[in-house]
């Protein structure tokens, strides 16, 4: 049987894992483009929506850690493709929500908390991938390429939702949404497998390459064994980078959450204005994403991973600091759109350091580590949700920016904290 990705199998799940990427955020950031329609559907202010906003997060956040352990038992072949199923289910329930529904603020808010749930393992058991099939030194180009899955599916959501919207309401955009999920999750589990060792396309050269550039793995009984929670929520390094991407989200879901709603009732463009302009920071991500991974391998392979992921991250976390503070004083409209979308690129010049120094730490507990440092991130998200509205209704949209930018500083400072070839498992091993 002729192989179409002869010694490039590695690249090929990781292309379908940008795919998936980009389908989990069109299944997120669906809701804040439909937000307007909702609201008066359902006769929320903005404050409830919030509300609606953070309960996808806070399921998310809470299963974080749950959904890494799970990809490392059952492998992620399994898990995301279950996930992709409960999403698909429960975003077409969001669809089902009565209008005339008693006590439809509650409802909504079940469903998506449910839906964060099943959303939870997708980056978990990507990293958990990962850290079986990226060599180290290409691991800051597959975390890009993944993390550019964001920036895509949030970017082409505003257009796609907006002309669903306009032509035929907005709950089909919820109902294409799960069906497109369906089958990216039914692509998945035909040609994913969670070790090059089990798929029957992976040649001996790839093979072989992959193994080579592989961190070490311990050996004798703790090599099949997973981390325990207390040596992975025990490490200094661990924490430092959850604080960081704690910061990272709290920014990111301004974007996800507000920033179209900003554009169309703060920064008064029309609601096609807005979809166009609103795609910028995403276009911005997609395009970072795998730029900074580039740069970052670039620099690992040439001084080491703790100027190649680490100080990556850092500049590019404070530059992202720069961007947001210099937008809020734009007075122009489109203008500001540029200079934040700027801000948004900047920040997800980090994004593969994270996820890369992760699946090094944690080696074959890489979903368990990456979970518990994606679970500060997506706390920061449910905070976000709710309190911009709340700093922007008492200080100004100005302060809600400021705040963000404050916190870019702070996750900036807290990658001088982290030893990147301090893995994890190797310390475990060796302490006994």
């Amino acid at each position: 049987m002729h192989n179409p990705v002869k010694d490039r199998m590695r690249w090929a799940l990781i292309g379908w894992m940008f795919a998936i990427s980009a389908i989990a955020y069109l299944d997120r950031v669906n809701i804040s483009i439909a937000g307007h329609s909702i609201q008066q559907e359902f006769h929320l202010d903005n404050i409830q929506l919030g509300w609606v906003f953070s309960a996808f997060v806070a399921g998310y956040a809470l299963f974080q850690a749950p959904g890494g352990r799970l990809a490392d038992r059952f492998g992620p072949r399994k898990i995301l493709a279950l996930g992709t199923v409960w999403w698909a289910v429960f975003t077409a329930l969001t669809a089902l929500v009565p209008s005339g529904a008693a006590h439809a603020l509650w409802i909504l808010l079940g469903v998506r908390f449910s839906l964060g749930l099943g959303e939870a393992v997708v980056y978990p058991a990507s990293n958990r991938l990962v850290s079986a099939w990226i060599p180290s030194q290409e691991r800051g180009l597959a975390n890009g390429l993944i993390f550019a899955g964001v920036g895509a599916g949030a970017g082409v959501t505003p257009p796609l939702i907006t002309y669903i919207l306009v032509n035929y309401g907005w709950r089909w955009s919820f109902w294409i949404s799960a069906f497109i999920g369906l089958a990216a999750g039914a692509v998945w589990y035909l040609v994913a497998r969670d070790r090059p060792s089990d798929h029957p396309w992976v040649s001996t050269r790839e093979a072989d390459h992959i193994r080579a550039g592989l961190p070490a793995a311990p050996t004798g009984a703790q090599s099949c064994k997973a981390l325990p929670w207390r040596t992975i929520l025990g490490s200094k390094d661990v924490l430092a980078v959850t604080l960081s991407y704690f910061c990272y989200g709290y920014v990111a879901y301004i974007f996800f959450t507000w920033f179209f709603i900003y554009l169309n009732t703060v920064r008064k463009l029309d609601l096609k204005s807005s979809a166009v302009y609103g795609m910028l920071p995403f276009i911005a991500m997609a395009t970072c994403s795998p730029l900074g991974g580039i740069i970052g391998d670039h620099l690992t392979k040439r001084y080491g991973k703790r100027i190649g992921r680490c100080g990556v991250a850092s500049a590019s976390i404070a530059l992202a600091a720069f961007f947001l503070a210099l937008g809020t004083q734009a007075t122009d409209a489109r203008l500001a759109t540029v200079v934040l979308a700027g801000g948004a690129g900047a920040l997800y010049l980090s994004a593969s350091s994270f996820w890369s120094v992760t699946a090094d730490l944690g080696g074959s507990s890489a979903g368990s580590v990456s979970g518990v440092m994606n679970m500060g991130n997506q706390t920061a998200g449910a905070i976000t949700a709710s309190l911009t509205p709340l700093i922007a209704a008492r200080f100004g949209w100005t302060a809600s920016f400021m705040v963000a930018a404050a916190l870019c500083l702070v996750g900036s400072l807290a990658w001088l904290f982290v030893d990147p070839e301090r893995a994890l498992e190797r310390t475990s091993v060796n302490a006994k």
